[in-house]
């Protein structure tokens, strides 16, 4: 079994701090206590999904888990190709340097994995025919 993080942009922590600090902080101030709490459930939720982003090669399967919200698992020998995407989709991925996962006929996804390179070769030692369409691949 083999653990891949998500990358996490700044800007986004940044962002998410500020909307939903703010609030947060404000409604404590003026002793708005429910929405206080309603802004705290806010927060960790945003916070698990934070702590609990990652992609898992286990076997010949890929799983990626984004919270409970996302637990999905993919045949690595379904995956027909790999390629850089800075499409701005939801998708379980923390980072807007993502790559996109092809795989069965029609089937895509988004994930941003911290270390691309090990985890395309990762991918790789599994399924060799996987066709590769990413810039910084040293592969």
């Amino acid at each position: 079994m083999e653990k891949f993080k998500s990358k996490t942009d700044i800007w986004l922590i940044i962002f998410l701090g500020i909307a939903l600090g703010v609030p947060f902080f404000r409604a404590l101030y003026s002793q708005a206590w429910g929405l206080a709490i309603f802004m705290l459930i806010i927060n960790a939720f945003v916070a698990h999904i934070f702590l609990s982003t990652f992609y898992i090669i286990e076997n010949e399967s890929l799983i990626i888990k984004s919270g409970f919200l996302v637990n999905i698992k993919i045949d690595i020998q379904s995956i027909k190709k790999i390629s850089d995407s800075n499409n701005i989709m939801s998708s379980p991925a923390l980072s807007f340097d993502r790559i996109e996962i092809s795989f069965n006929k029609f089937d895509a996804i988004l994930i941003s994995p911290k270390d691309k390179s090990r985890f395309i070769e990762a991918i790789l030692k599994i399924n060799s025919d996987v066709e590769i369409k990413y810039k910084s691949n040293k592969i």
